[in-house]
């Protein structure tokens, strides 16, 4: 093709048609430029296939790590509402002084709890490309939200519950209870004397009090999740 120019312009030089040499001249430049604009269109459509590629590859692994944290958390979340829940029947059953061996099963689901820990792969790997390539500005917001915000507050109500645990339940552990099996049971040495300790319903009302921080991170994070899945799913549609 350029060669063919070449002796359009080599004949026209020739036949001394300077007019229509520079004519032509002109014409091919202006076909050389539509060329380089029409290449660097395609090439531009090509960056945008892919960054939307990428978009909805990255959206959809992380639409899945937040499904996990969905289901680990509404399963902690139900184990929470339950040792809170027997923590009030505890009590009342203390106020009662009724020690019978249920209270042990009891204080086994209560003292326990479980390491949730985020599936955040997916949402690391975005970071790392660049949070831009997500196009929806309210599903970036969301995003930063729940991964900068409310894994955050979360984290430190679970470190709250779990340090409550280390600090003041283990040497209650050691030094009042016969036997202890993690989620099953707590057995005190003397159950009358262990409960009717006012330092013993103290410790049960504080670390119920942590419970209900740790509650409410869990509703709010699942809140979250929620509200970011609808936005994905519309956006992957």
């Amino acid at each position: 093709m350029i060669k063919l120019f070449r002796n359009i312009r080599k004949n026209l030089l020739n036949e001394g048609k300077t007019t229509k040499y520079f004519k032509y001249a002109v014409g091919e430049i202006v076909l050389v430029m539509i060329g380089i604009l029409l290449a660097l269109q395609v090439n531009d459509w090509n960056e945008i296939r892919k960054t939307k590629m990428f978009e909805n590859e990255i959206l959809y692994l992380i639409d899945q790590n937040l499904k996990i944290d969905s289901i680990s958390l509404s399963i902690e979340l139900s184990k929470t509402k339950e040792a809170n829940m027997l923590t009030e029947r505890l009590l009342d059953k203390i106020s009662q002084k009724d020690y019978n061996d249920s209270l042990n099963i009891w204080m086994g689901k209560i003292i326990s709890f479980e390491r949730f820990k985020s599936q955040s792969s997916a949402f690391e790997v975005l970071k790392a490309k660049g949070i831009e390539n997500i196009s929806d500005k309210k599903l970036q917001l969301e995003l930063i939200t729940y991964y900068d915000e409310n894994l955050f507050k979360l984290y430190e109500s679970l470190n709250d519950v779990l340090n409550a645990f280390n600090s003041d339940w283990v040497p209650i552990i050691k030094t009042d209870f016969l036997d202890f099996k993690w989620t099953e049971y707590c057995i005190p040495i003397d159950s009358q004397t262990f409960f009717e300790k006012p330092s013993s319903i103290i410790q049960f009302k504080l670390y119920k009090d942590n419970r209900a921080g740790q509650m409410r991170k869990m509703e709010s994070a699942l809140a979250k999740i929620a509200e970011i899945r609808i936005l994905i799913n519309k956006d992957l549609k």
